[in-house]
């Protein structure tokens, strides 16, 4: 038998990126975490990460989800999931601010199930999204 270690922390290094999202309050349950992974929504320091990918303090953390980019940088190692106050501790949020009410009222919707955009609707779309050539 190994002895027991007494007054020692086990401070980690380092953590898999599903885990420390999920602990760190991103995400609802590890398993959504891992999926957002798998699914290429999470990146660290700019290269797609799968679950499993290691993080350390440091690293830039970027999660799209909802449509929404949240920009997160590491500050701590935690790997079980922890209070709102402090999840706050373990990461420093550089996340752009939301675009106001009035430009998201006026962003054209479709309706779920209304079939694929028209060229006009595209080129509308572009237009708003700084994306057109012209």
């Amino acid at each position: 038998m190994a002895p027991a270690q007494s007054g020692t922390r086990n401070t980690a290094t380092q953590a898999r990126v599903d885990s420390w999202t999920w602990a760190v309050r991103l995400f609802k349950t590890r398993t959504a975490a891992a999926a957002a992974c798998r699914g290429g929504h999470v990146r660290v320091n700019g290269a797609a990460a799968k679950p499993a990918h290691p993080v350390h303090p440091g690293d830039e953390i970027r999660i799209r989800t909802g449509g929404v980019e949240r920009i997160v940088i590491v500050e701590r190692i935690i790997t079980k999931r922890v209070g709102p106050p402090v999840a706050a501790q373990c990461l420093i949020d550089r996340s752009p601010p939301p675009p106001p009410r009035e430009i998201l009222a006026t962003m054209p919707r479709r309706d779920r199930g209304a079939g694929r955009p028209t060229k006009r609707e595209r080129r509308e779309t572009d237009r708003l999204l700084g994306r057109d050539e012209g």
